[in-house]
């Protein structure tokens, strides 16, 4: 069995502790990060390799940021979309294992339908359809994680009336990641049960966790051949317990 877990930790180094926390509690093979928020000589390094783990990262001072973390180093990582694009942004990050290829991915959040950073977000998703078909083949065994900051369809949404046509929720938003699965993608967490609540992001501002008013937004995209070997798709509810906990929950999937 392999185990591998998307988060975004929302600071790796004012988590760090919870990261070390994770990585010992569930042992996995593979743990991709999101919203690192520092640059590549600013991640902890010897902390994660002391836990028994390498890093792959692609860091941004102050924002974004993603990683893999994995005990086995990858053949070979890929920065980005590779698609001559002039944005700076350090939002993908593919590796690829022997029988896998894992990518992590902080899709942008676009602030407010109908703003520029909305359709930046949109173009973001046509950017990842356009690289996955130019780098990738539905035939592989391939698993994209992480922080799509969309909400597939209103299952995934505590209410769907209060979030109709806003970020996050909003027509095109949920076409522009139909588009990303019509690659040849599943839903890991809906392929084992489509009607199971799992909201991953709660907005503390709003007192979202203690209410449970979340949403289901930090995702697992396998070709067939990886979700037909699916174990199980959770959430650690637990890691929102304790002291600075991330907004988001860590998702897990284990495959056989």
């Amino acid at each position: 069995m392999q185990k591998i877990i998307t988060w975004n930790v929302n600071s790796v180094n004012v988590r760090l502790e919870r990261l070390l926390g994770v990585l010992a509690r569930h042992a996995p093979d593979i743990l991709c990060l999101q919203e690192l928020k520092c640059v590549d000589e600013g991640f902890p390094h010897a902390e994660v390799a002391a836990a028994g783990y390498q890093a792959a990262v692609f860091g941004q001072k102050a924002y974004n940021g993603v990683a893999i973390l994995s005990r086995q180093p990858p053949v070979e990582m890929l920065r980005g979309f590779a698609d001559a694009v002039d944005d700076p942004a350090a939002r993908l990050l593919t590796a690829w294992f022997p029988g896998l290829t894992v990518m992590s991915a902080y899709v942008p959040n676009g602030q407010a339908t109908g703003t520029d950073k909305y359709y930046y977000k949109l173009n973001w998703l046509a950017r990842l359809c356009r690289y996955l078909r130019r780098h990738h083949s539905p035939q592989d065994a391939l698993l994209l994680l992480g922080d799509f900051n969309v909400a597939p369809a209103d299952l995934d949404v505590h209410d769907p009336a209060q979030w109709r046509d806003k970020i996050l929720c909003s027509d095109r938003e949920r076409a522009a990641f139909q588009e990303v699965l019509s690659f040849g993608l599943v839903d890991a967490f809906r392929r084992l049960d489509e009607a199971k609540e799992g909201y991953t992001w709660w907005d503390y501002r709003a007192g979202g966790w203690s209410r449970n008013h979340g949403l289901r937004i930090d995702l697992a995209l396998a070709t067939v051949s990886v979700a037909d070997k699916l174990m199980r798709c959770y959430v650690d509810l637990g890691e929102l317990e304790g002291e600075k906990p991330s907004d988001h929950a860590p998702l897990i999937v284990e495959i056989s």
